[in-house]
Order: structure tokens, then C-alpha cells, then sequence
């Protein structure tokens, strides 16, 4: 996609970030997972945009710091009530030696499919190996993903409507790539008074390739569930998989 950067599509998504998403799931699934796992220390969220989780995990007996590459998601998340519990760090979470330092975390984590947003193989498998040096031994690192999209893997272009209601209308326009694994995508959002466009670009993995590219980080496996309350994933819909770092 020409012109986009690492910060276009939270520059162009901030303001209407949570009633374009719905406000997302409630968060208490989340919370209560990655606490069961790490009920105290210092926590990361890649990707932080507007803290839907990162904020009442920051309640919940953890210091969290989020890093995002848009300064405009970050101030949506200091204008939320609870948002100065976070420690916000703009930054790219590709390279988290320039992001956060030599500053070290018991849990890493990331939400609804934001690890996508590191666009080659290349860049993924830097972020886990600067995952893997930033974890405290024994820390863990939780990855929420959608499954790739299988019943599209022979189609180069496809169209989603999410949202149709009297005066607005909501849909994606997305261009594949299977064989880099890369989709860059419209939201398109049309209203009487106005048009949103909120391009994204993203490269999907498959579970395998995730598992790999964390043993050449030195991460173990730990669990895929198929949600935060767990369950076994089948390879549709989404996953939450798990990554210990050895303790010493």
C-alpha cells in the first residue's frame, strides 16, 4: 500500500477508534487471563492503542506500560478515565531495544491481532527475539490473533460488510497477497454526513510459523486456546497463544 507508514493506520483510526470497533469486547477476560499468568510486576502491551485492556489491567495489581507508533492513539488513551494509570511509549514495537530500552517486563502482551500490524516475516520475528530479551526469566509472552483467513487463501481481492444500518454503512475493501501472507485493506465508512477511509495493512501467520519464529526467539510454547476462557482451537476464528522464557 503506497504512503502508508507504521503510524497511519492509528493516526487515521484514533478518533473514531472505539465506535469503529464497537469499544471491542469488554475487557475482563483478557484481564483476568494475563493475570492469572502474571498477577504482579511490570507488563507491556504492544500495540497499546486506546488502553480498552491495558487500563483496568493497570488496576488489577500490575505497572503497565503500552507502546504505539500513533501519537494520536496515545492521546485518546490519556483522555480516558484510568488512562494516566498507563505509562504510554510511542514507539515502534518492531524494534523494542529503541521502544522501551534496556527496561525488562514479566508479561508481554498484545491484543486483537496488532502483531499483524509488523508487515514482513522479517520484522515478526525481530519483535520476538526483542520480546524474548526484554522478558524477565520465567516471563511470558500472550498473543491474541485471528486465524488466517483460510476460505480466502485463493482470492486476490474480496469484499466485507460489517455494519448496515438505515443512514451508515461499513465495509471492508481488501487486496491478498497468499503468497507474502499480506492483505491492505480499506474500512470504508459511509454516512449521510460524512466518509471515513482507515486504511490497514497487515500480514497474517499461521500458528506453525508463530511457534517457530518463538523457538528462534528461545520462547517454549505454552498454550493456544481459542479464546480467553480457553477451549481448544481449531484453526478458525481467533487464538491466544502462550510463550514462557526459560526461567534461569
Amino acid at each position: 500500500m503506497l504512503d502508508y507508514e507504521v503510524s497511519t493506520y492509528g493516526d487515521k483510526s484514533a478518533a473514531d477508534y472505539d465506535m469503529l470497533m464497537g469499544g471491542g469486547e469488554p475487557p475482563e477476560p483478557a484481564v483476568a487471563f494475563l493475570t492469572s499468568l502474571v498477577p504482579t510486576g511490570n507488563a507491556l502491551e504492544l500495540g497499546v492503542g486506546t488502553g480498552r485492556v491495558a487500563i483496568p489491567l493497570a488496576g488489577d495489581g500490575l505497572s503497565v506500560t503500552g507502546v504505539d507508533s500513533s501519537a494520536a492513539m496515545l492521546a485518546e488513551l490519556r483522555r480516558k478515565p484510568g488512562g494516566a494509570s498507563v505509562e504510554p511509549l510511542l514507539g515502534d514495537f518492531g524494534d523494542l531495544d529503541a521502544a522501551v530500552g534496556d527496561r525488562m517486563f514479566g508479561l508481554v502482551y498484545s491484543m486483537c491481532s496488532t502483531f499483524y500490524f509488523l508487515r514482513t516475516q522479517e520484522e515478526q520475528v525481530r519483535c520476538f527475539r526483542g520480546v524474548a530479551a526484554r522478558l524477565e526469566p520465567g516471563g511470558v509472552f500472550v498473543l491474541e490473533l485471528g486465524a488466517p483467513p483460510y476460505r480466502r487463501m485463493h482470492e486476490r481481492q474480496y469484499v466485507d460488510a460489517f455494519r448496515v444500518r438505515a443512514d451508515e454503512a461499513a465495509f471492508f475493501l481488501s487486496l491478498h497477497d497468499p503468497l507474502a501472507q499480506r492483505v491492505d485493506r480499506q474500512q470504508i465508512v459511509m454516512a449521510e454526513e460524512r466518509t471515513r477511509l482507515v486504511p490497514v495493512s497487515y500480514r497474517y501467520v499461521w500458528p506453525s510459523e508463530l511457534d517457530l519464529m518463538a523457538e528462534l526467539a528461545g520462547l517454549s510454547a505454552v498454550s493456544r486456546g481459542s479464546g480467553w476462557s480457553g477451549g481448544e482451537f481449531a484453526g478458525t476464528g481467533r487464538h491466544v497463544s502462550v510463550y514462557r522464557k526459560e526461567a534461569v
